[in-house]
């Protein structure tokens, strides 16, 4: 692994999103796992055809598309969907992101996930940032955001890693609880940090 990296996680209405998009404006290399999920079931692609294969046909477009609202809504009401879907998808996720790790060319580069600690992704890392909000919020922004019912943002939040032991696996907590300004000086203070341990660790390489 060549460039320093930054895992930054976080959960649903969190701000993470807002959070990488600060890191991005200062020329940091961003590698999305969510960008990468859209990638790797692009049409005629083999995970898509993977998907198709399990699930049937009805999980694309007309166009040869995924239908990510049908898949989304078809997860939600078979739990062992989800685990079928990851099967087929994260591994090539993985490698994808492993390639775009190597080719980060910044003085060091974030990897975004939400499930960084829960797919031990951290282990890729060098340092990890924790997005954290406290779980009235995450429903409110989330809902506000995506129109969903904060049932559907609840089932969200239950699914993944709990408040408490992403805390506890975390290297660095930003408590998004404030309006942006907040959330950038605090992603300032942390920004400088990570550009004095990028340069540490490039000289010791």
């Amino acid at each position: 692994m060549s460039a320093y990296i930054v895992g930054l996680a976080g959960g649903i209405g969190s701000g993470k999103t807002a959070a990488s998009d600060w890191f991005s404006r200062r020329g940091i290399d961003i590698i999305d796992t969510d960008v990468l999920a859209r990638e790797v079931v692009r049409k005629n692609s083999p995970a898509l055809t993977a998907i198709k294969n399990h699930f049937g046909d009805w999980v694309l477009l007309e166009n040869g598309e995924l239908d990510r609202t049908a898949l989304r809504e078809y997860i939600f009401q078979h739990a062992e969907a989800r685990e079928q879907l990851e099967h087929i998808t994260h591994p090539a996720i993985r490698q994808l992101m492993q390639e775009r790790l190597t080719q980060a060319n910044s003085t060091y580069a974030i990897l975004v996930s939400p499930l960084l600690f829960e797919k031990q992704q951290h282990l890729l890392t060098h340092r990890t940032l924790l997005i954290d909000v406290p779980e009235h919020l995450q429903l409110q922004r989330a809902s506000q955001r995506d129109q969903h019912h904060p049932a559907q943002i609840q089932k969200i939040i239950d699914i993944q890693m709990s408040r408490t032991e992403k805390l506890k696996l975390a290297d660095d907590v930003i408590v998004n609880d404030q309006d942006l300004n907040h959330l950038y000086q605090k992603l300032e203070k942390l920004h400088q940090f990570y550009l004095q341990q990028a340069q540490q660790y490039q000289q010791q390489q």
